[in-house]
């Protein structure tokens, strides 16, 4: 066994995670509102606000086909980082070299050739797009494969897990807090897209400087069992689903994704058009949210220790159902806006806590039960195929939300909305269902100390 992580090596590696949540904070929570912007927005329209049958817009057509590029590059980089050869190691060769371009396409997606609508716009932005998430799956995929090989047992990737999910608040909190920057600069007497874009800029190079923390901090030699895998990629894909444990896991993971993402892009809009608040409370929210959050954490490392992962993610699809279906009647209660926007967020703080600390564990310990029984470690394919599966439900998300927000206006027609938290909950049931299948005992039996390897 490698030599243990000592502490401040396990921060360092979590503060890796707060720059690419920062990152794709900004493009998951600004894209679609940049836009499809609302008639109170002040940002103008760029690209055509046609539809295809009925439901398909352009931004979303555009969204689903750069969260496919970037659901099938997964295993392709998570193959290449597992046959990896560098003097760096596996993983942190491939954080190095995506880092650069990962910040900079996230500044260029709300970047256009020409000022007013053009179809040159839509192609830029198609292009800027599927780049982007080329070079977030370059950094993202061997991050979460490092957190598998550098915590040696159970608790220990637990414990990381922890800490990413800290800097992974963090990171969208400060995300979050764009429409405060940009509104500054605007009252300084900048319009509206040229604020928005240099407030992405200021964000983006913030967020680089974390992103090469656990670069220049973590010798991956020295603390991970790193073996290059020979198998190739359609076979990695084959034998990952083959395992039981994790097919089962991972279907819940996607449905959960389609309702938090749903979600997630549609919160601007309960807060600007079903609650009637600025904008930038968007960011207030968030904050909370991650406040709210953290306060969870620690408890959940604790309760998930005696009563186990399993219990936790049943009770947390429970409390987003009710997060959800609260949600769908915002505006419409006889309680001030703001204090119904607090009620929302203090919900949902519970479960995110959950949902940002266990499902990462989960399959650190699914990728080390496979390797103890089959002799080969792909941990990069398991993290890559469950982040394969979580972009195809992000792809189905997009695709529901801007066919629900096209319902009679683009962006603020109320009924539509609301069905966005309907859609959301009918999802954390559907994910509920499937969890109940997986066998979290089987797995923790098989990476036991006294487990049998290969």
């Amino acid at each position: 066994m490698k030599e243990k992580l000592p502490l401040s090596k396990q921060i360092a590696y979590s503060l890796g995670q707060f720059g690419w949540s920062l990152l794709s904070g900004l493009v998951g929570t600004y894209l679609i509102f940049y836009y499809i912007p609302t008639d109170i927005s002040g940002i103008p329209v760029s690209i055509p606000q046609v539809s295809f049958f009925g439901f398909l817009t352009i931004i979303g057509l555009i969204m689903m086909l750069g969260r496919f590029f970037d659901a099938i590059t997964d295993p392709w980089i998570a193959t290449l980082s597992d046959r990896s050869k560098s003097k760096k190691g596996r993983r942190i060769s491939f954080m190095q070299k995506s880092a650069v371009p990962f910040a900079l396409f996230t500044v260029l997606v709300f970047y256009h050739p020409t000022a007013g609508v053009s179809w040159l716009n839509a192609i830029v932005l198609t292009v800027n797009l599927l780049l982007f998430y080329l070079f977030l799956t370059m950094y993202v995929t061997p991050f979460f494969a490092l957190m598998s090989e550098l915590g040696h047992t159970p608790q220990e990737r637990l414990n990381l897990s922890t800490f990413i999910s800290i800097t992974w608040f963090l990171g969208f909190a400060v995300a979050s807090q764009a429409p405060l920057l940009w509104t500054m600069f605007e009252g300084s007497g900048m319009e509206k897209v040229a604020a928005m874009r240099l407030a992405f800029t200021i964000l983006s190079l913030i967020a680089l400087v974390f992103l090469y923390i656990p670069v220049l901090a973590i010798d991956e030699k020295r603390y991970c069992v790193s073996t290059p895998s020979d198998v190739k990629m359609v076979d990695s894909m084959k034998a990952t689903f083959r395992n039981k444990h994790f097919t089962l896991f991972v279907a819940s993971d996607l449905v959960y994704w389609v309702a938090v993402t749903v979600f997630q892009s549609a919160l601007i809009y309960y807060v600007t058009i079903l609650l009637n608040l600025p904008e930038e409370t968007t960011g207030t929210l968030l904050i909370i949210l991650g406040l709210g959050s953290f306060l969870f954490y620690v408890p959940v490392n604790l309760v998930s220790r005696k009563y186990g992962k399993k219990k936790l993610l049943l009770s947390a699809f429970l409390l987003f159902i009710l997060t959800y279906v609260f949600g769908a009647f915002l505006g419409t209660l006889p309680v001030v806006s703001m204090t119904q926007a607090f009620i929302l967020v203090g919900l949902g703080s519970i479960p995110m806590a959950i949902f940002g600390i266990l499902p990462n564990a989960v399959i650190a310990d699914i990728a080390e039960f496979d390797a103890r029984t089959t002799g080969v470690r792909r941990e990069a394919m398991f993290f890559g195929t469950r982040t394969f599966m979580s972009k195809m439900g992000q792809m189905i998300s997009m695709l529901i939300i801007s066919a629900l927000l096209l319902i009679e206006r683009n962006g603020s027609n109320e009924f539509g909305i609301r069905l966005t938290a309907v859609a959301a909950a009918v999802f954390c049931f559907i994910g509920m269902l499937l969890l109940l299948g997986y066998d979290e005992a089987a797995v923790l039996r098989g990476i036991s100390d006294d487990a049998p390897s290969k």
